[in-house]
Parts: C-alpha cells; sequence; structure tokens
C-alpha cells in the first residue's frame, strides 16, 4: 500500500517533527499550515533534500470547502491519505473563564474540535473499506489538560482536547471493523512555541522542573510516539490516549 500521510499544523513544533520523521520512513508527506507559508516551506525544502516526497497546503481547516480542499490536493499529488494526524490546534491568553468571549469560544472550538472531526471524516472516505480504501491510521493530538483541565489558564483548551479525547474513542469503534485504528497522544509540557501563543513563551521552562521527570518534552518525542501508533508495531491498539507527560 502506498504510504501517504497528512499531518495538519505541519508547519511547526510536533507537527513539523512528525512530517520530517514520516517522510525518513517512507511516507510521501502532505502538510497544512494556514498562515505561515515559509515555515512550511522550510519543511518541505528538508523533507526534498533528504530525498523525499512532500508538499505544502494552504487550509484553515475550521472551513469545511478547506477541508475538502485539502485531502483532493493530497489525493491529486500522493494518492490516498493512509495515515492522518490531525495536530492542528490552537490556544489564546491565559484566561479564566469569567473573562472568556463567545469569540473567543467559537474561534478555539472550530479548530480544535470541528477541525479534527472535519479531517476525520474526510480520511474515513479515504481510509475505510466500505468507500473502496485500504484501510489506515489517524492519530489525534489531545493534551493532558483534557484531563486535569487547565485552570486559571486554558480551561476552553482543555475543554476542546476532552472533546477530541471522546471522539477519539467513538470514531475508534465506528471504523474498526473497516481497517482503520483511531488513537490520540496526550502531551504535557512540550517545548513549542504554543506556550507564545498564550502569552508565556517561557512556561515549558516554568512548569516543566515539576514533572516527576523532573523537565518539560521534546517534540520528537511526541512525534515518535504518533509514527508508532501508525505502523504495524500498534497493529492491535485503537481507541487509545496514549499521555506523553514525563508522568505529570
Amino acid at each position: 500500500m502506498n504510504k501517504v500521510i497528512l499531518i495538519t499544523g505541519g508547519s511547526r513544533g510536533i507537527g513539523s517533527v512528525t512530517a520530517i520523521k514520516a517522510a525518513a520512513k517512507g511516507y510521501a508527506v502532505v502538510i497544512n499550515y494556514k498562515g505561515n507559508k515559509q515555515a512550511a516551506d522550510e519543511v518541505i525544502d528538508e523533507i526534498v533534500f533528504d530525498g523525499g516526497k512532500a508538499i505544502a497546503v494552504q487550509a484553515d481547516i475550521s472551513k469545511e470547502e478547506d477541508v475538502i480542499n485539502l485531502f483532493k490536493t493530497a489525493d491529486g499529488a500522493f494518492g490516498p491519505v493512509t495515515a492522518l494526524v490531525n495536530n492542528a490546534g490552537i490556544l489564546e491568553k491565559q484566561s479564566v473563564v469569567a473573562e472568556m468571549n463567545v469569540e473567543r469560544l467559537q474561534r478555539i472550538f472550530a479548530v480544535n474540535v470541528i477541525g479534527t472531526f472535519l479531517c476525520a471524516r474526510e480520511a474515513v472516505k479515504r481510509m475505510s473499506a466500505k468507500f473502496g480504501g485500504e484501510g489506515g491510521g489517524i492519530v489525534n493530538v489531545s493534551s493532558k489538560a483534557a484531563a486535569h483541565g487547565s485552570p486559571f489558564e486554558y480551561v476552553d483548551y482543555a475543554a476542546t482536547k476532552g472533546a477530541v479525547d471522546t471522539f477519539t474513542v467513538g470514531l475508534s469503534k465506528e471504523v474498526a471493523a473497516d481497517g482503520i485504528r483511531v488513537n490520540a497522544v496526550r502531551p504535557g509540557i512540550i517545548y513549542t512555541d504554543i506556550h507564545a501563543s498564550g502569552g508565556e513563551p517561557g512556561r515549558a521552562d516554568r512548569v516543566g522542573p515539576t514533572v516527576p521527570m523532573g523537565r518539560g518534552g521534546q517534540p520528537q518525542e511526541v512525534a515518535d510516539t504518533i509514527l508508532w501508533l501508525l505502523s504495524d508495531e500498534a497493529s492491535y491498539i485503537t481507541g487509545a490516549l496514549i499521555d506523553v507527560t514525563g508522568g505529570r
């Protein structure tokens, strides 16, 4: 089976590292980005320089039309997607719930929840035996915040990841008989620039020492877990929520 992986939010952080590692494992890679074309192009250039195949596609995954076009572009470049990493996600400035407005909530749920649903829907249409597919794997990038709630910081973000966890379990049961495995990784404190989006670029340095392992994690450690879940080594695993947290 031709191995084609689509990674949303693939221009930075966990997504970009996953893309580069996936290419090294023989995947044709499609990464999605919303606005940072330069960062996406740099990822593609690195993959191609090393002999891999990859393209970057601009899309806002909260918009159905963009998601449909994203998958159609992947089809045209490499054939149907056989692996999906729902990595794209956003958070906003640290805030208590009492100060969150509806516009903020709509933005974060549109990307983190609706976008994940839409991308998974399109992937299932290509992977499912019912649609003529040959099976495949989906990994949703959730967060350990789904379990602890992120009080005083990102309760809205945590709630979206709780929805992703539930979606992972439910979808895995719907499509297991169709040859599709669906799992999630739940990173903890990882050194990526998402913390800057929340207004505290040094958050991983602040919180890392409180983790049982005594440090924040690296994007590579999450990427390795994602690719393991997509591999034949995890062939009997579906509906799992794998914490990558250093014990936190």
